[in-house]
C-alpha cells in the first residue's frame, strides 16, 4: 500500500559526532574532497548505494557504526579537523575583503529560477542552474557576500528514461526536504517564517523558506507547499519550469515579490544586513523589482522617485540571443494579477505594464522589464553582448546598437568542483593548490607537466568514464525491459584506448544534437575506423513540453542501438552533475555545435578544458573568444546562408572533416606504439595552463564585483542618500528631461584647422551651435563621434570628444573641442547632444539623443 506522506528521520548521533552534522548541512562539502573522503568513511558501501548523499547516509547508516565511529579517535581527529577547517573557512578574510575591506555592499541578493549546487540537491534544469550555483560556490571562495533567492520544487526538475524505442520518458520523483541538506527558517519561538504574495479575486500564495548553506553564502528557497495555501497555490513549487502559462506566472511572482519579502524576513531573523545590489539571474525574477517599487511607495517616493531607487542598485543579466526564450505572459493575464482587487497603493498597473512593453501590443515581455528596472546590465560572453546589443536596441532609439548599454561578463566555472582529483593531483604536484585558489595561480607550470604523465593521467579518466558508460548503459537497457541475459555485449562497449568525445547539454534544437548524424554513412566510418576509430557517448534532456526535442533525443537513441555501431556511440539518460563529472574529465574531445550566434555562453566546454580536454566547437559563445587555434579546433561555420538543410550540410561536412583528418589524426600519431601523442599533450598542456585561468568562475565573479556590484552599490547609496534625495532628483531631472527634450536641436557643425590635404597628426576644431530647449547646460553633453568611416560613411569604432561651452548666446550655446588625426584613410566625425546626470550609469539611459 502507498503512504499518505513521506518523510526523512535523520539519525541521532553521538556527541563524539555532532560536527558530522554541521558538515553535512554545509554544502562546501559538494566541493571539498576531505570532506567526502570522510562521509565515504562513514560507510563506503552505503556511500555508493546513497550516490553520494550525506544526508541520506546519515538516515540509514547503522546506529552501531556510528557507535564504533564515536569510539574511533582517529575517525574523530579526523571530524574535528574538518570542522575547525570549515570555521576557519567561514571566519577567514577573503579576496573581497582583503581588496574591497569599506565602502563595497555588505550584501549582494542574486536571484535566480534554478541552482545547481549538488546532484542531492536536484534544483536544476541545465546551465542556467549550473552557473548560478557555481556563481554562489565562487562567491563564498572570494567572500563575496551574496545571499542567492530561489525556489524549492517539491518534484525538481524530471527523471529522464527511455522507452524501448527510445522515446523520452519523464518521471517526477518526490522531494521530501527534511531529506535534503536544508534547515527551515523559523523565528525567535521556533515557528516556521514564511512570506505571502497577494493574488487575484482575494487569494493569498503563502510560502515557507529553506536555507542551504553554500559554505559562506546563504540560498533561500521559497516552498510553497504549505497548509496555508489552497490545493492550486499549494502546487506553485511543484516543478522546475512546469505548468502553463498561469502556472509559471505565479512562480516568477513568488520569486521576485515573495523573495524580495524572504530577504527582509531572513534579515530580520539573523541580523544580516539588508541588500544594497540585487543581481537578476535572467528575467524570470524580475517582479523583485516591482516589490521594491512597492516597498519604496509605502515610504512616500512616488512610483517614478521608487523606480530610480530601485533601478540604481539593480544588475540584469540575460541569458538568451534568441526572442523566443524570453519569458512572455499575455498583457491581460498581467493586468489581472497586478490590477483590480490586486493592486498595489501608488503602484497602477499601466505603469506595470508599461515596463513590459514589446512591439506585440498583447505580450509582457520579461526581459523588457528587467532592463527597464535596471541599470546596469550584462549578456555572458562578449559575442553575446553584441547579440544582446542588437537585440534589445529598440529600447534605446536612436542609438547605434554598440551604444546600447548591455555590457558582458563571460561566464566561468567552479574548477573545485568540476576539477577531477586526477588533474588536481597533476596540479599539485607542478605548482600547489593553485586551481583552488582566488587568484589563478600556478597554472603556467602546468605547461611544464611531462608528456607521460598527462598522457598516463588522462587515460586513467578515459577509463573511469568507460567504467561508468557500461554501468549507466545497462541500468538504462534494463529500465528499457531488456533482460539481463541480453546484455552481455555491454561489457565490450568502449575501449580506454580509443579517441573519445564527449557531447551533453539540453536539447534545444539550435544545439543541434543530431548534426552528427547528417551523414550516417560517413560517422558510421568515423567510429569503426580500422586504425583510428572514435567513441562517442552522448547525454541530454529536451523539455518535457517539445516532442520536436524529443525525436533528436530518439534519433541518436535509435542509431545508437546499432548493433553494428552501438559498441562505439552511446547515449546516456538523466543528464545530472554526478554524471556530467565523468564526462567532462573522461573525454578527450568536447563537442559543442550549435548554430552561430545562438550560444550565449555554453559552459559545459569549460569545465572539460579544466580536466585537459580539447574543444571541438563552432565558435560561438565563449569559444569565439577563447579560442586561440592550439587549445582545441574551430568548427567553421557556413555563416549567411539562409537554407538551414544547407547549413546543415556544409557544416556537418565540415565537423567530419576534422575530426577525420585532424582530430583523430593527432590523437594516435604515436613515435611508438604505446608511447604518448607528443602534438597531443602539447595541446592539453597548453590548455590547462592558457585557457584553464580564463574560464574560472572567480575570474567571472571578480569582474561582476568590480565591473557591476561595487559601481551598483555606490549607485544606491548616492540614490537612497538624505532620504532618498538622489532618486527624487534623479526622477525629477528625467522628467523635466523628457518634457524639454523635443526642443533640442544641433542648429549648426563647422571646423577650422584643416588645410586641403589633411595629414596625421593635424588637429581639427569642431564647433557646434545647439540649442537647448529650455534646459541647462549642465544637463546635456554635446559630444564630437570620430574615426574611420566605411563605405556608407558610417564611423566605425568611434571615439568620442566632449565638447566646452565656450559662448552663451541667445537661446543658444556655441560648443568645441580639438580632434586628433591619428590615423590615414577615410575619416569622418559628427556632433550629438545627449542628457548627463552624475547619477546615470550611462548616457543612452534615457534613450534619448539628439543628432545634426
Amino acid at each position: 500500500m502507498r503512504a499518505l506522506r513521506r518523510f526523512t528521520v535523520r539519525a541521532q548521533l553521538p556527541e563524539q559526532l555532532a560536527p558530522l552534522g554541521e558538515l553535512v548541512l554545509n554544502l562546501r562539502w559538494s566541493w571539498h574532497p576531505e570532506t567526502l573522503d570522510l562521509f565515504e568513511s562513514v560507510d563506503p558501501e552505503l556511500w555508493r548505494a546513497t550516490k553520494g548523499d550525506p544526508v541520506r547516509l546519515l538516515g540509514e547508516v547503522d546506529h552501531d557504526r556510528l557507535a564504533a565511529l564515536a569510539a574511533d579517535r582517529r575517525f574523530v581527529r579526523r571530524l574535528t579537523d574538518l570542522a575547525d577547517d570549515l570555521q576557519d573557512y567561514l571566519s577567514t578574510d577573503l579576496w573581497y575583503q582583503r581588496q574591497h575591506a569599506s565602502g563595497a555592499p555588505a550584501a549582494i541578493a542574486y536571484f535566480s529560477p534554478e541552482f545547481g549546487i549538488t546532484e542531492v540537491l536536484p534544483q536544476y534544469s541545465g546551465g542556467l542552474g549550473i552557473l548560478a550555483g557555481d556563481h554562489l560556490k565562487t562567491a563564498s571562495d572570494l567572500g563575496v557576500p551574496i545571499i542567492g533567492v530561489g525556489l524549492l520544487y517539491r518534484a525538481g526538475y524530471f527523471v529522464q528514461s527511455l522507452s524501448r524505442d527510445g522515446w523520452q520518458q519523464e518521471r517526477y520523483p518526490g522531494i521530501d526536504p527534511h531529506g535534503l541538506p536544508l534547515t527551515q527558517l523559523t523565528d525567535a519561538a521556533g515557528r516556521p517564517v514564511k512570506v505571502a504574495v497577494g493574488l487575484p479575486e482575494g487569494r493569498t500564495l503563502h510560502a515557507q523558506i529553506w536555507k542551504a548553506q553554500v559554505g559562506r553564502v546563504p540560498l533561500l528557497l521559497l516552498d510553497s507547499d504549505v497548509e496555508d495555501n489552497q490545493p492550486a497555490e499549494r502546487g506553485v513549487t511543484d516543478r522546475l519550469y512546469g505548468g502553463g502559462t498561469d502556472h509559471r506566472l505565479l512562480q516568477e511572482m513568488l520569486l521576485g515579490i515573495g523573495g524580495v519579502r524572504a530577504l527582509r524576513a531572513y534579515a530580520a531573523v539573523t541580523g544580516t544586513p539588508a541588500p544594497e545590489v540585487y543581481h537578476t539571474n535572467e528575467g524570470h525574477a524580475g517582479f523583485l523589482g516591482l516589490e521594491r517599487i512597492r516597498e519604496l511607495v509605502e515610504t512616500g517616493l512616488s512610483f517614478d522617485e521608487a523606480l530610480e531607487a530601485a533601478r540604481a542598485g539593480t544588475l540584469f543579466t540575460t541569458h538568451t540571443p534568441v526572442p523566443a526564450g524570453i519569458d512572455r505572459f499575455p498583457r491581460d493575464l498581467v493586468a489581472r494579477h497586478f490590477g483590480g482587487d490586486n493592486a498595489w497603493p501608488g503602484v497602477a498597473v499601466e505603469r506595470i505594464l508599461d515596463l513590459g512593453v514589446e512591439a506585440d501590443p498583447n505580450v509582457f515581455n520579461m526581459a523588457h522589464m528587467g532592463l527597464r528596472l535596471a541599470q546596469r546590465s550584462n549578456g555572458v560572453s562578449k559575442l553575446h553582448g553584441i547579440v544582446s546589443r542588437e537585440m534589445f536596441a529598440g529600447l534605446w532609439p536612436g542609438f547605434d546598437a554598440a551604444e546600447v548599454p548591455i555590457g558582458s561578463v563571460t561566464n566561468g566555472v567552479h574548477a573545485p568542483t568540476w576539477v577531477s582529483r586526477t588533474v588536481l593531483d597533476l596540479a599539485e604536484r607542478a605548482a600547489g593548490p593553485g586551481l583552488r585558489g582566488d587568484d589563478a595561480a600556478g597554472f603556467d607550470a602546468l605547461a611544464t607537466l611531462d608528456d607521460d604523465v598527462v598522457w598516463a593521467a588522462r587515460r586513467v579518466l578515459r577509463e573511469r568514464l568507460v567504467a561508468e558508460v557500461r554501468r549507466r548503459l545497462r541500468a538504462s537497457w534494463l529500465e528499457r525491459g531488456a533482460a539481463p541475459g541480453e546484455l552481455d555485449w555491454i561489457e565490450s562497449v568502449f575501449d580506454p584506448d580509443i579517441l573519445t568525445i564527449g557531447f551533453a547539454r539540453r536539447v534545444p534544437s539550435y544545439k543541434r544534437l543530431t548534426l552528427m548524424l547528417r551523414d550516417r554513412d560517413r560517422l558510421r566510418r568515423l567510429l569503426l575506423h580500422p586504425e583510428r576509430p572514435i567513441q562517442m557517448v552522448i547525454a541530454g534532456k529536451a523539455h518535457p513540453a517539445d516532442d520536436g526535442g524529443k525525436q533528436l533525443v530518439q534519433q541518436i537513441v535509435q542509431f545508437a542501438d546499432d548493433p553494428a555501431v552501438r559498441a562505439r556511440i552511446v547515449f546516456l539518460p538523466d543528464y545530472d552533475i554526478g554524471m556530467a563529472r565523468f564526462l567532462y574529465s573522461g573525454s578527450d574531445v568536447w563537442l559543442n555545435n550549435p548554430l552561430r550566434p545562438l550560444e550565449a555562453c555554453g559552459t559545459s566546454g569549460m569545465k572539460a578544458a579544466l580536466n585537459g580536454c580539447l574543444n571541438l566547437s563552432i565558435r560561438d559563445g565563449w569559444w569565439d573568444e577563447m579560442y586561440d587555434g592550439q587549445n582545441g579546433w574551430a568548427i567553421p561555420t557556413a555563416d549567411g546562408v539562409e537554407d538551414p538543410d544547407r547549413r546543415d550540410d556544409i557544416e556537418s561536412a565540415a565537423l567530419y572533416d576534422l575530426i577525420e583528418n585532424t582530430v583523430a589524426t593527432r590523437f594516435y600519431d604515436r613515435e611508438a606504439p604505446g608511447s604518448s601523442p607528443r602534438r597531443w599533450t602539447a595541446m592539453v598542456r597548453h590548455t590547462l595552463s592558457t585557457l584553464g585561468p580564463q574560464v574560472l568562475a572567480s575570474r567571472m565573479v571578480q569582474e561582476y564585483v568590480e565591473r557591476y556590484y561595487l559601481p551598483a552599490g555606490v549607485s544606491a547609496r548616492a540614490a537612497a542618500a538624505d532620504g532618498l534625495a538622489g532618486a527624487r532628483d534623479l526622477a525629477a531631472w528625467k522628467a523635466r528631461v523628457r518634457g524639454a527634450w523635443s526642443g533640442v536641436r544641433v542648429l549648426n557643425v563647422d571646423s577650422a584647422g584643416l588645410g586641403d590635404t589633411p595629414q596625421v597628426g593635424q588637429s581639427l576644431v569642431v564647433r557646434a551651435t545647439v540649442d537647448l530647449g529650455g534646459l541647462a547646460p549642465t544637463d546635456v553633453d554635446v559630444i564630437a563621434s570620430y574615426g574611420r568611416v566605411d563605405l556608407a560613411d558610417r564611423i566605425t569604432a568611434p571615439a568620442t570628444l566632449s565638447l566646452q561651452q565656450v559662448e552663451d548666446g541667445e537661446g543658444a550655446q556655441r560648443y568645441e573641442g580639438t580632434i586628433p588625426l591619428g590615423r590615414t584613410g577615410p575619416f569622418g566625425y559628427t556632433v550629438r547632444v545627449l542628457p548627463r546626470h552624475p547619477l546615470a550609469a550611462s548616457v543612452a539611459e534615457l534613450g534619448l539623443v539628439t543628432n545634426p
